[in-house]
């Protein structure tokens, strides 16, 4: 019977790192999805929003956000009426910034003039790729701690990496996704301490 430790993971792009591993060669792991919240120092009129821009999803009465959505870059905004917003989909800081101009030529349309480009907080990065092995999940899920792993309902297993806010969702076929970084930076690193475990137990 597998042994198994409950862990939460966020299922939920930035241009490509690779992790280098002696033994497998160059891996590949590609940034998928940047979380950011920031503030736009101005209330906004949800409302008015809603009824001038056609790209908007607006029901107070479920949730009190409004949900701006971006063509180019392909992201989502969520916009409260405080000034707050929440921007997910890009995959570099760049998209990021070039969404939040977005939203804020947005707003000008309804007589909203945001002078400051707002400063950004990145809370979540997920990342996906590969790293060249396969992976017995079932022995991993025996051998290492902070593991879920259900293979008749999903067939993946979740780890959580001891000491470290990230959370790895991996594939029997050496298939990973990584979220809960907050710097590319880190996305190496917990990355590489990923593959440092698995070969522990290969």
């Amino acid at each position: 019977m597998a042994k198994k430790k409950k862990t939460a993971v966020n299922k939920e792009k930035k241009p490509k790192v690779s992790v280098k591993v002696k033994e497998d060669g160059k891996k590949e792991i590609e940034i998928v999805n940047i979380v950011v919240s920031a503030s736009l120092g101005h209330d906004i009129p949800l409302e008015k929003m809603a009824a001038t821009l056609s790209n908007t999803e607006y029901n107070p009465e479920q949730f009190p956000g409004l949900v701006l959505r971006i063509k180019d870059p392909k992201t989502s905004a969520l916009i409260f009426s405080s000034g707050k917003i929440v921007c997910t989909g890009a995959r570099s800081m760049e998209k990021v910034r070039e969404s939040i101009r977005k939203i804020m030529k947005s707003l000008e349309k309804i007589n909203i003039k945001i002078k400051k480009e707002p400063e950004v907080a990145i809370q979540n990065i997920v990342a996906a790729g590969g790293i060249g092995m396969d992976l017995n999940l079932n022995l991993l899920a025996m051998r290492l701690d902070n593991v879920e792993y259900e293979p008749e309902q999903f067939p993946g297993l979740v780890y959580k990496l001891p000491d470290r806010q990230a959370t790895f969702l991996l594939f029997s076929n050496g298939k990973i996704v990584c979220t809960g970084t907050k710097s590319e930076a880190e996305v190496h690193r917990v990355v590489d301490k990923l593959i440092e475990n698995l070969k522990k137990v290969r």
